[in-house]
């Protein structure tokens, strides 16, 4: 494999993984968890089970309902 063909790998892999947005993150301060910064109530998305999950999971014996 060539030089420029790895460089071009490389570079593809670097803006695909948007490591400069990754490192711009690590530096930020971390998000508070007290409720005075949440002060709404988050409702939780409604998870389906269809048909087919539901015959693996009975396979299973796991028994979603």
């Amino acid at each position: 494999m060539s030089d420029a063909r790895m460089y071009d790998d490389a570079r593809a892999t670097r803006d695909h993984l948007r490591l400069e947005a990754a490192a711009r993150a690590a530096v930020r301060p971390a998000p508070g968890i007290t409720f005075d910064e949440y002060p709404r109530e988050v409702p939780k998305r409604e998870i389906r089970v269809d048909e087919a999950a539901q015959r693996i999971a009975n396979a299973l014996h796991l028994h979603l309902d």
